[in-house]
């Protein structure tokens, strides 16, 4: 629906659009969104992800709109940009104006204004902006164009798999490869955002306990498994019970998997490889009672896993933390034997693109073959601080092959003395009964022999 009229606190249409676009423009140039909201005004920063999010989703559909409308796109990135979020957000108005309303939790994400609003906030966005005033006709005319032409403009644009998926065409094809019977559907499921799922700090708070904090707070949610409760709607951590008091931590349903597969006793020696931002490293410690180091390259996502842990009170003694690269053991290992290794390596995030809709197209094909080398490189280094009997569980956020099962295998072919464990393999984030519940994700244990 529209927004209400504007308030002195609350941004109108024109300026979330601008923002947006802004924001779009810098991941077109190669800038993470997360960074570049960032630096987004707070009173602008929710609804301008809203739209930001919607844009990116639906990215290839404008482009490719954007192409069999305007056959000379003019040299100004920002218009450009302008251009995409305009179609991106008039596509969806047109749709919600000729179809049922969809309330499914899968659609509540989708930002939703009157035809007629998104023409007039979008053109109105040129009024303030000097250097976009000789494209204002031409925006008023494609977008105005757009929905006299819409049908016939659609099914042209879908002939191309980029606009009929919204991803890279060398994304498409490497899912085809890899799933010949569910890669429309993994393309499908990546556009539905993930739920919120919040994992409970069992040592200081229980489901039971959060559930009736939630339920006491008017918060819709159910309980998810034994240690975890999903939101029926996201809210900001602040405004759910028991974020400051560490009660719980967000934590997709796959990736808290990772401290469940990992054998723990208490006293162990254990090390949280690439550990930031301090999630994984937190629910190792709920677990058990460890001696549990933890490594990773950049100093300020180190300084997230000390913050992390001191809000759920697990920033003890048995704690500690280097900025060190993990694949060079020499220069941060002690030559003590870990009794357990969490290697959750870099990836090309391939399966959390529901989350981060900009990754689709930030990343390059390219970028998988050079993740991969760089996994092993870890992988190999990691093997050698962990001692007989010892475990390393090797993990990523990814649903290409190369960074999961042919990873694991090629492990185990190089190292005589790794033992594979059972362990759950590649997830892949479908669409269940209760809608996509988690992300994609590989696991792969193993166990050092004598």
């Amino acid at each position: 629906m529209p927004l209400p009229p504007a308030h002195p606190s609350r941004p109108t249409l024109s300026d979330t659009i601008l923002a947006s676009a802004q924001n779009v423009q810098a991941v077109l140039a190669g800038r993470s969104l997360s960074d570049s909201l960032s630096t987004t005004p707070a009173a602008l920063r929710a609804s301008v992800q809203a739209v930001a999010f919607h844009t990116l989703r639906n990215l290839g559909l404008a482009r490719e709109i954007k192409l069999l409308m305007v056959k000379r796109t003019p040299p100004n990135q920002l218009f450009d940009a302008l251009l995409l979020v305009s179609l991106a957000l008039l596509e969806t108005a047109i749709d919600a104006a000729e179809t049922p309303p969809d309330t499914s939790p899968a659609r509540r994400h989708i930002p939703v204004y009157a035809v007629h609003t998104v023409v007039d906030q979008a053109v109105g966005v040129i009024d303030g902006q000097k250097k976009l005033q000789p494209y204002k006709a031409l925006l008023n005319g494609v977008l105005r164009s757009y929905i006299r032409e819409r049908p016939g403009i659609l099914t042209q644009a879908r002939k191309n798999p980029e606009a009929r998926y919204n991803h890279p065409a060398w994304w498409i094809h490497r899912l085809r490869k890899a799933y010949p019977d569910q890669w429309q559907a993994l393309l499908a499921a990546a556009n539905i955002p993930g739920p919120m799922t919040l994992r409970v700090n069992a040592r200081r708070a229980s489901v039971a306990d959060l559930m009736t904090a939630l339920q006491d707070a008017g918060i819709s949610a159910v309980s998810s498994s034994e240690h975890a409760i999903t939101l029926a709607s996201p809210l900001p951590v602040h405004d759910i019970p028991g974020f400051d008091e560490g009660w719980w931590s967000v934590q997709d349903m796959a990736a808290q998997q990772a401290a469940m597969l990992l054998p723990l006793t208490p006293g162990m020696r254990v090390l949280d490889a690439c550990a930031a931002p301090g999630g994984k490293t937190a629910h190792i410690l709920e677990r058990a009672d460890v001696e549990l180091l933890a490594l990773d390259t950049d100093p300020q996502r180190l300084q997230r896993i000390h913050q992390n842990l001191q809000r759920v009170g697990l920033d003890g003694d048995h704690v500690s933390t280097k900025c060190a690269d993990a694949a060079d053991p020499a220069s941060w290992w002690d030559e003590r034997p870990f009794d357990a290794v969490l290697a959750d390596v870099p990836c090309t995030a391939s399966g959390v693109v529901r989350r981060h809709p900009d990754i689709r197209w930030l990343r390059r094909e390219a970028d998988i073959r050079r993740t991969a080398q760089l996994q092993g490189q870890i992988i190999d280094a990691l093997w050698t601080t962990v001692g007989p009997g010892g475990h390393m569980l090797y993990a990523t956020c990814s649903i290409f092959p190369q960074e999961g099962e042919q990873q694991a295998e090629q492990f185990a072919q190089r190292h005589a003395d790794a033992r594979r464990l059972p362990a759950p393999g590649q997830l892949l984030p479908l669409d269940g009964a209760g809608g996509v519940t988690h992300d994609g994700f590989f696991y792969a244990l193993f166990a050092k022999t004598a």
